[in-house]
């Protein structure tokens, strides 16, 4: 059975899993679902339509499934926050519900959100994402799979930040990021996300290879993204990895409004001596 603490407040509708930790003056909202494993500290709100899966940790003051910051939304709406297995969220971090009836915010699972970062209405946030310290994620936007959001980064809202994208802090988009990029300042691509790849255990030395020449095509070729994506598209042996870098150019060229955002720039970064 779950342990609830005396001081929290838990609604009698809220449904809590074995193994659950409620701790001291929480507040859990009807209509929440709390997965096997799951601790709350101190402190901690969650609203009501929220769904958490098993094993997650959510530390002091966060307010998961908190109405979305959108003078538009009726309250009475009934939209959810959906949370997978084994996320961690460290102090005060805020994520919205969806602003569309009947949607959904959806985080993954084995994310890692640190202190004060946020994500808004409708976000979708991939597995083994991590967003450091006071990220904030802007409503309907897309986090893939391993992206990390270093420090004080932004991301506008409709824009998508692909798979194993780093983040430099303070940088910001609010064009769209293809997988396995590194953001620097606004809008703008200091390379591949070089380390990442090494490090990455799916990631073969044939697969950085192909992630290079695709990148190569798309930034350092004089092409635009239109005539990069034919070139890509007759690449005939490419890997899984450099094909979901293909297929994000295809997402985006064939974007309609809101999304219809256009690929952040390359910059190369000039040596120093």
């Amino acid at each position: 059975m779950a342990e609830i603490h005396p001081t929290a407040m838990v609604d009698a509708d809220a449904r809590l899993a074995d193994g659950v930790v409620v701790g001291p003056y929480c507040v859990v909202e009807s209509d929440v679902a709390l997965g096997e494993g799951t601790e709350l500290r101190p402190h901690v709100v969650i609203r009501r339509h929220t769904t958490l899966g098993e094993g997650n940790l959510v530390d002091s003051f966060c307010v998961l499934g908190g109405l979305p910051q959108d003078l538009k939304f009726d309250p009475a709406a009934v939209s959810h926050l959906r949370i997978g297995d084994g996320n961690v969220f460290r102090e005060a971090v805020t994520i919205s519900r969806a602003t569309t009836p009947g949607g959904a915010t959806t985080v993954g699972n084995k994310t890692y959100w640190m202190t004060q970062s946020h994500a808004g209405h409708d976000a979708t946030i991939g597995d083994g994402a991590i967003i450091t310290n006071n990220a904030s994620i802007a409503g309907h936007v897309v986090i893939g799979p391993r992206a990390i959001l270093s420090a004080n980064v932004l991301v506008h809202q409709f824009t998508w930040v692909g798979e194993m994208v780093m983040t430099r802090g303070h940088s910001a988009a609010g064009m769209h990021v293809p997988p396995y990029m590194l953001l620097a300042k606004v809008n703008y691509l200091a390379g591949l996300n070089a380390v990442g790849l090494r490090r990455a255990p799916d990631i073969s030395q044939e697969d950085r290879k192909q992630i290079k020449e695709a990148f190569r095509i798309t930034y350092r070729a004089g092409l635009n993204a239109q005539q990069a994506l034919e070139k890509l598209d007759e690449w005939a042996d490419m890997g899984v990895a450099a094909a979901k870098f293909r297929e994000f150019i295809r997402k985006v060229v064939t974007a309609e409004p809101p999304y219809d955002r256009g690929l952040c720039g390359y910059r190369p970064e000039r040596k120093r001596d």
